[in-house]
């Protein structure tokens, strides 16, 4: 992927380090090329889970690493009444998260639903009784350095209690790696070789072209995993 194409990009590059921090000054400076396009979440979220090809729960806890904005997160509480959970490294990333929470004309019981906390993916820890039904995983796996991947899987078989759904927009998808990133590169294989055994696939599809952006023709690919032990 050339930088030279997208400014911010660039920027992004310049100033992301290992330091979770740096996400931070991304925010507070405005250089955050992922945040949606639209204003709201990405459309195969939305075909997956509104067309019923998955028997998600409801009712059940749902975990969004790097959420951002809280598009995903105010999305997963509102449509599958889950307790979600929208984790992000960047405090002001947060901020903006529950600004766009307050703008949203929803109840006093769906907002109590929805939660935004400041952390580090890779530290969080819950008791086995209070594991994820769910976890959604856009852009996060490809901002992290291809290193830290198999600790990225580590915590998915930790964090989704048996029975439960791993939902991965995988953006960008190539062919072959590259050493340049974030977004660092992405394909099926990268996802599966860190998960392990014990996950069934039980979607796997390329988004309608129709619904996306010039941006993600040719680039998304929707995989639903199930952990089964």
């Amino acid at each position: 992927m050339s930088s030279a194409i997208n400014p911010q990009l660039a920027k992004m590059r310049e100033v992301i380090t290992e330091d979770p921090q740096s996400w931070d000054i991304l925010w507070k400076t405005n250089v955050i090329p992922w945040d949606s396009e639209s204003g709201e979440i990405q459309p195969p979220l939305r075909q997956v889970i509104e067309s019923g090809e998955v028997p998600f729960p409801k009712d059940g806890k749902a975990l969004v690493p790097g959420c951002g904005r809280g598009y995903d997160t105010i999305y997963l509480a509102s449509v599958l009444g889950h307790d979600t959970l929208g984790l992000d490294a960047s405090s002001t990333a947060l901020e903006a998260a529950n600004e766009l929470l307050r703008s949203h004309s929803i109840s006093p019981e769906l907002t109590s639903k929805i939660h935004f906390d400041v952390g580090d993916f890779f530290k969080l820890k819950v008791d086995d009784d209070k594991r994820f039904d769910l976890i959604y995983d856009y852009t996060f796996f490809v901002a992290i350095p291809p290193s830290s991947r198999p600790l990225w899987g580590t915590q998915m078989n930790s964090l989704i209690k048996p029975g439960g759904y791993l939902i991965t927009l995988m953006f960008p998808q190539v062919p072959e790696p590259y050493t340049t990133g974030p977004p660092f590169y992405s394909n099926f294989s990268s996802y599966k070789d860190v998960l392990g055994d014990g996950w069934e696939v039980v979607l796997d599809k390329i988004p309608d072209e129709a619904t996306l952006t010039e941006r993600h023709k040719g680039k998304d690919r929707m995989v639903v995993w199930k952990r089964n032990i």
